[in-house]
């Protein structure tokens, strides 16, 4: 049986660049003094702890086991501190009050006291800080059998009836709860599946009346959601955990909070910078691909459609990359006090960019491209053929040319179903190639690294003489087989990523974005999300238990800062779907014509007269423009109105008849039953006591009357 383990914390001894000898001497001296502070902490605390070689020269696994005893200490502690900050001390579970100790509990109570800082309770070996700068992570080992049995039930179409207890007692609160939001946003998917294919085969497209109920249901999942995660904490017995949180190791105590929320407001220029440069290269880059290449007819013109694909995966990236190193020193220039407000911050200026370079382009095709395009077309053109602005002549344009001439022409080469290809390529193939490069690329990575590794060790055996070799083998390691393969196993596993669940809610949200805000031009993208969805409850429990490290459990209560995000879109839903609608639903539409409508209609509408360099826009376009301000501006107002209507009604049926709300409120008016009833004992005992104590106090003077032999006195004087 492999050795009993709780964590396994990671130290690098050396460092991977080494300059000099005296570096290394110094390296060595400062990694021994540290290892030997870090061990003595360690067992100081009343853990067990002992080190193995990593996978490479200097670097330990330190595998630390917190003996029963103290596992008790800890639970007593943080059900006290529980108690006093007014959280229930066990979750709601038909049963007993005390349920056994689950492994993610055990595991969050032990990691929880290794890494919080002192004034919490903790040891405070946290990494990344200074006192402990060659400590890499402290880690959990998964659970193999467990992950096993999770697998065999993926055939299962009842998944997700594993995912709320069972993955919380293996992961914790932060994954169960996003599972718990996956298979809800899954199954909510499926009204608006059936409604979009309704009206996609049935109906004509940009229909007011698909519009409004794809608003209804956005308002009202998000609505939903809001209290469902509210029972679902109360199950989980995590409602108000915020209120116990742990600070962070790097958090400043002698910081004013104005100061704070003065950085905080300092950061958000540097965010709309970023913004600001993220639209202006979206938009270049689309004017490129969507104009310039419909007019270049010159040379290779049919490969000069990949130039844009090129650019977007050239710069887009770099400087995401180069945003998240700026919002993560920002994030943490702020000093935050706690992780969960740390990660809220930090999730939302990152939510911020990927949004735009998720719907940018959509809303460019929607409200430029479409509709104006063939203005812009002919602005373009005469910028490019016409010396003079005024001048229409077919003499002053060029005999042979790489551009395209003719108005005509270049007009009709306006692709009108460019809405729909972009969707389909934003709800089908792009997820399709994200499940495969989260699913199939950390094989092939780890395939190359194996390869490499491999080399390397070969060469390394055949070096030439006199040059030092340092080759580790199995067989000169102590213990036996088993013990051979389970170090071979945590090896495997300190090499994997740590787990990052911003990733997972990014994507779902984005996903809920698309189809909050765009299935009106194809409303086929609810039912791809939710074919989509189906695999993803399978692939993101396939990437847990395979391509990252173990989760470390965590108490939350609440998805965080996702909330905000789907609350935003679905205000925004408002303003784009009323929008799409009035711009391109033909006039004399009905609710439910099978004659498609005609988006070049629209076009053309919006450009009956001719828009060239020079000429203003024509006053139709103006007052179309302004009354779908309008327009947008009434359904934000109408938004705000739906959603006080939507939050009464779910917190009237789903909050108040829950059976957690019943059970809360049970367990609560128990406690206080339990408190006073042993308070009332307590004063009735201390009256008790009291009184005997007066008693024996005063019982001289009660037993002493004098009245008799006062008046036997008067007698005897006479």
């Amino acid at each position: 049986m492999p050795p009993q383990v709780d964590l396994v914390i990671t130290f690098r001894a050396s460092q991977k660049i080494v300059l000099s000898k005296q570096q290394i001497r110094d390296d060595a001296q400062k990694a021994e003094q540290q290892y030997a502070c870090l061990l003595q902490t360690l067992k100081y605390g009343g853990l067990r702890a002992v080190a193995r070689r990593g996978e490479t020269l200097g670097h330990l696994l330190i595998f630390v086991y917190c003996p029963e005893g103290l596992v008790k200490n800890l639970v007593k502690r943080e059900r006290h501190s529980d108690f006093l900050s007014g959280l229930l001390t066990t979750p709601i579970k038909s049963g007993t009050l005390l349920p056994p100790l689950s492994i993610s509990d055990r595991l969050r109570l032990v990691h929880s006291y290794i890494t919080s800082t002192p004034t919490d309770g903790g040891l405070g070996i946290t990494p990344e800080t200074s006192q402990w700068d060659l400590v890499e992570s402290v880690m959990c080992l998964h659970d193999r059998d467990w992950n096993e049995q999770w697998k065999h039930t993926w055939k299962s179409r009842k998944i997700a009836s594993v995912s709320e207890d069972r993955i919380r007692d293996q992961f914790g609160d932060t994954v169960a709860l996003y599972f718990s939001f996956l298979h809800s946003y899954t199954r909510a998917l499926i009204i608006p599946a059936i409604l979009g294919a309704a009206f996609y085969f049935f109906c004509s497209p940009y229909s007011p009346v698909y519009s409004s109920l794809l608003l209804l249901w956005s308002v009202t999942f998000v609505e939903w959601w809001r209290v469902q995660e509210r029972i679902v904490s109360l199950r989980f017995g995590t409602r108000g955990s915020f209120r116990v949180e742990k600070r962070r190791a790097q958090y400043n105590s002698n910081f004013s909070w104005w100061k704070r929320e003065l950085r905080i407001l300092a950061s958000l220029p540097v965010v709309l910078l970023f913004a600001g440069v993220l639209v202006a290269l979206l938009t270049a880059i689309f004017v490129f691909e969507a104009f310039v290449t419909q007019l270049y007819t010159g040379p290779g013109h049919k490969y000069i459609s990949l130039s844009p694909t090129i650019l977007f995966a050239i710069l887009v990236p770099r400087l995401l990359d180069v945003y998240q190193v700026i919002a993560s020193k920002l994030t943490a220039w702020e000093n935050h006090a706690h992780y969960s407000s740390y990660t809220t911050s930090l999730s939302l200026k990152t939510f911020v960019l990927t949004a735009l370079v998720a719907y940018l382009g959509l809303a460019l095709s929607a409200f430029v491209y479409v509709p104006f395009g063939e203005g812009v077309m002919r602005v373009v053109q005469s910028s490019i053929f016409y010396t003079n602005s005024t001048s229409k002549d077919s003499s002053d344009k060029p005999t042979d040319s790489v551009w395209e001439s003719d108005v005509t022409t270049a007009g009709r080469k306006l692709n009108p179903e460019r809405l729909r290809d972009q969707m389909f390529a934003y709800t089908v193939t792009n997820q399709v190639v994200d499940t495969l490069m989260e699913i199939g690329l950390p094989f092939v990575l780890r395939a190359v690294e194996k390869y490499r590794n491999k080399k390397k060790t070969n060469l390394g055996t055949s070096s030439p003489k006199g040059k030092k070799k340092v080759v580790f083998e199995d067989e000169k390691e102590k213990g036996g087989a088993e013990e051979r393969e389970f170090l071979e196993r945590v090896r495997s596993e300190v090499a994997l990523p740590e787990y990052d669940i911003f990733g997972d809610y990014n994507e779902m949200v984005i996903q809920f974005g698309y189809v909050a805000l765009w299935s009106t031009i194809w409303p086929l993208a609810p039912l791809m999300a939710l074919v989509n969805n189906f695999f993803e409850l399978r692939s993101d429990a396939f990437k847990i238990i395979t391509h990252v490290r173990r989760p470390i459990p965590m108490r939350v209560d609440t998805i965080g800062p996702w909330l905000d995000a789907l609350t935003f879109l679905s205000w925004l839903s408002s303003l784009t779907n009323a929008s799409l609608v009035y711009l391109f639903c033909p006039r004399s539409q009905t609710y439910c014509n099978t004659t498609p409508s005609s988006i070049e209609k629209v076009s053309q509408e919006l450009f009956s007269s001719a828009v060239v360099a020079g000429i203003e826009a024509p006053d139709a376009t103006m007052d179309l423009l302004k009354t779908a301000l309008l327009i947008a501006f009434a359904a934000s107002h109408g938004y705000m109105l739906l959603r006080v209507v939507v939050r009464h009604v779910v917190e009237r049926i789903v909050w108040k008849g829950s059976e957690e709300v019943k059970e809360r409120e049970k367990f609560e008016r128990e406690m206080k039953e339990s408190f006073l009833k042993s308070t009332a004992e307590k004063e009735e005992e201390d009256v008790v006591e009291e009184r005997n104590e007066d008693a024996d106090a005063d019982e001289v003077f009660w037993n002493h009357d004098e009245g008799l032999q006062e008046i036997q006195r008067i007698s005897k004087e006479a």
